[in-house]
């Protein structure tokens, strides 16, 4: 089961690469919401995938067994997934902000937004 999920994520991690290369500021975002699935992916593959029984310990024992999945990672997805929605929240509001001000998702002509410097003639702006 981990070679599918590591291909998964090799998948996911290519479409976040060329999304997040986009010019398109809404691209960037989908991307950076892919990213975060697949971050979740490795942690949930870390903490190994069986089929055999759920990671809870038997009445009796001190230890589960050795071939349950570890609990710890899946706990940590969950704290993810909500920090993951709350950062693509923001940034989707971000976007319709910029887009209503800027009237444009091209982060070339974003820069149009940049303050000018001092020194630099009216049609010219520094990138800084």
């Amino acid at each position: 089961m981990e070679p599918i999920v590591a291909v998964i994520v090799g998948v996911l991690m290519a479409a976040t690469v060329y999304l997040m290369l986009s010019r398109n500021f809404v691209r960037f975002i989908f991307g950076l919401a892919l990213l975060s699935h697949a971050a979740n992916l490795v942690i949930f593959a870390s903490g190994g995938m069986t089929r055999a029984r759920p990671p809870l310990i038997a009445p009796g024992e001190s230890a589960p067994l050795p071939d349950i999945s570890n609990a710890v990672p899946q706990a940590l997805i969950l704290t993810a997934i909500v920090i993951s929605f709350s950062l693509l929240t923001f940034a989707l509001v971000l976007a319709f902000r910029t887009y209503q001000e800027l009237e444009t998702v091209d982060t070339d002509r974003m820069r149009a937004a940049e303050p000018m410097s001092a020194g630099a003639d009216a049609g010219q702006r520094t990138v800084g």
